[in-house]
Parts: C-alpha cells; sequence; structure tokens
C-alpha cells in the first residue's frame, strides 16, 4: 500500500469490504421479487411521456372562441394517430368561426403587421402539434407569444380527443 492512504474499513469503520460483500447471500425468492419490481418500474417509467393511447386514429375540436376585442375568434381541430401506442403524426389546423381555414392568407386583410401576427398563431399550430407528437402529452407544452389561443384551443381539442 502506498504511504498516505489508509484501508477503506479504517476510513468507514463499520462498512463492509469487498470480501464480505462477496459473501453475502440473497434467497432466490427476493431475487425474483426484486427483478419483478425493476421490470415493473422500467415499464412503468418508459410510459412517462403519454398517456397510452390506443392505436387508431384521433380527432378532437375546440369550443368556438369569440372575443369582440381580439381578432382571431373561431376553433381548432387536432387529428393524430397512434401506431404501437405511439403517436406517429398529429396536425392542428385553426378555422375562423365560418369554417375558412386559418392558412397562409389569414389575416392579409388587416395590414402589414396584423398578418405578421395573425402568421406567427398559425406557425404556433404545427409547434404545438410537433410537441404532442413528441411527448404524448400536452402538460409540457407552453403557449407561443402571440398564440396563446391557439395553445388552449389545442390542449382543449386534444382533451375532446381522448373522449373517443
Amino acid at each position: 500500500m502506498r504511504a498516505g492512504y489508509k484501508k477503506r474499513q479504517e476510513i468507514r469503520p463499520g462498512v463492509p469490504g469487498k470480501e464480505e460483500m462477496m459473501k453475502i447471500r440473497i434467497p432466490a425468492g427476493k431475487v425474483l421479487a426484486l427483478s419483478l419490481l425493476t421490470c415493473a418500474a422500467a415499464g412503468l417509467l418508459s410510459g412517462c411521456g403519454g398517456k397510452g393511447y390506443a392505436d387508431g386514429t384521433y380527432e378532437g375540436r375546440s369550443e368556438i372562441f369569440v372575443e369582440e376585442e381580439i381578432n382571431g375568434n373561431g376553433y381548432g381541430i387536432v387529428r393524430f394517430t397512434v401506431e404501437k401506442h405511439k403517436i406517429t403524426d398529429c396536425t392542428f389546423t385553426t378555422y375562423e368561426e365560418d369554417g375558412t381555414e386559418k392558412d397562409e392568407n389569414y389575416g392579409q386583410d388587416g395590414g402589414t403587421e396584423y398578418y405578421n401576427k395573425a402568421q406567427k398563431a398559425v406557425a404556433a399550430c404545427a409547434e404545438y402539434a410537433k410537441q404532442f407528437a413528441a411527448d404524448g402529452n400536452t402538460d409540457g407544452i407552453d403557449s407561443i407569444s402571440g398564440a396563446t389561443i391557439n395553445c388552449e384551443a389545442f390542449k382543449e381539442a386534444v382533451k375532446n380527443a381522448e373522449k373517443q
């Protein structure tokens, strides 16, 4: 042993050394129980990102948002596909009250500033869908500045789709 070093047991009395640890025997029944608990815990943790959807296609719609002082009234529809209990595709589209899709032309009649804001909200829809597809739940989705109403509509639409 090199100078200045002490044996492990001298540093921490009462703690078994390597040789003593190798002598510990665990009854076979406890090993099996411990193995089963470990597997069960791993199974639960692997599903933490989602809600365990059954395979299929889901669709949900939010309520119509109407606020006289705010432009952007309307509703949203979410569609997502689940394969092997994992979300493989998700889209979220918003519509005006009359059913007109809010697309790349949405907001053009309100001037440049309004159009830019409107398009930011439209773009946020794809981001919300992307986050949901990755995580499998809406809990971690934060609203994007300028698209808070769309975020709430998205979460509501997913909740309604889950009722299927």
